[in-house]
């Protein structure tokens, strides 16, 4: 096998590769990779064959002699063929670091494993080379998930808050136009963060546009408008919600507790989880108590977002 940097014109294999792997996800996709390229030193790497065939690729940057699986992604990892086995991908991690090594610009790696629930097929064989290569666990985020195949329920001050939401007829519904419902985000995150979305207005509606089968935003309306409402990040097995928020008559009629509950019985017959994402901050070394607590209310429980350290040195 051979290892080489990807370049522009290996887009549409690129891609195309996506939809065949066993553990992809559309944050992978070019189009998604590129919305904001000029803020990364795009490093991404490709394995192939002897004969050729694409079997690995590895979306990535290269920061201040780090090269990162990627950081403008939630989580990266070695993307690979479903029928690929444990020795090629030892092979590729062996290929990967000689390769990195020849160029003088690395000295160490940060890979950020894709968390397990996304893989369609048992896909731990990155975590046996990782182990053999001595790489040092440097980071654990912690996230919740609801199983939907065998959900816990939500607990009772979450169905009422749902029994409230649907006395005060709460609507929740799927937009469009995103431009309500990122303006509550944008009200709910400064004042309770002092922070915007990492996202623009422009370019989560650009993404929305490029990925319609995979980001969806829904709203829970009172007398038309918006109190509260999420992004879902679709992918083959995974509901994910992205930029939860809650504004002020929400809170008080339960808006996004009946956001959630209508979301969590949606995708119960098409998906296998449904994820709320990570809550903890200062790389995974504290815990957001009221945070995780109010995701766990859900029935959601632990899964965990890895980053390994190899040094090159």
């Amino acid at each position: 096998m051979k290892i080489g940097l990807y370049k522009p014109s290996d887009r549409e294999e690129w891609n195309e590769f996506l939809s065949h792997a066993k553990n992809s996800h559309f944050i992978f996709h070019r189009d998604y990779m590129e919305y904001h390229a000029n803020r990364f030193n795009d490093f991404s790497l490709m394995a192939r064959s002897e004969k050729g065939e694409l079997v690995a690729i590895l979306p990535a940057n290269l920061s201040c002699r780090t090269l990162h699986s990627h950081q403008g992604l939630s989580f990266g990892g070695l993307c690979v063929k479903k029928n690929i086995t444990t020795r090629m991908v030892i092979d590729i991690f062996d290929l990967l670091i000689t390769f990195v090594k020849s160029t003088n610009l690395v000295d160490d790696i940060i890979y950020k494993r894709l968390p397990d629930m996304y893989t369609t097929y048992p896909s731990q064989e990155d975590l046996y080379a990782l182990f053999k290569l001595d790489a040092k666990l440097v980071r654990r985020d912690v996230s919740v998930a609801l199983d939907l195949h065998q959900p816990l329920p939500m607990n009772s001050m979450r169905k009422r808050h749902v029994k409230k939401a649907t006395k005060n007829n709460l609507l929740v519904c799927e937009e469009e136009d995103l431009s309500d419902y990122w303006t509550l985000l944008t009200e709910v995150l400064q004042f309770q963060h002092g922070v915007n979305p990492v996202h623009s207005l422009s370019e989560i509606s650009k993404l929305m546009h490029s990925f319609p089968g995979n980001i969806k935003c829904f709203s829970c309306r009172k007398d038309g408008e918006v109190i509260a409402g999420t992004l879902v990040f679709e992918t083959t097995v995974v509901a994910h919600t992205q930029y939860l928020a809650n504004g002020p008559l929400g809170r008080v009629l339960g808006g996004l507790d009946l956001v959630i509950s209508e979301l969590i019985a949606k995708y119960s017959t098409t998906k296998r989880y449904f994820s709320f994402g990570i809550s903890t901050e200062k790389d995974g070394t504290i815990v957001n108590e009221g945070l995780i607590s109010q995701k766990e209310s859900f029935g959601a429980r632990a899964l965990v977002h890895d980053f390994f350290q190899i040094s090159l040195a």
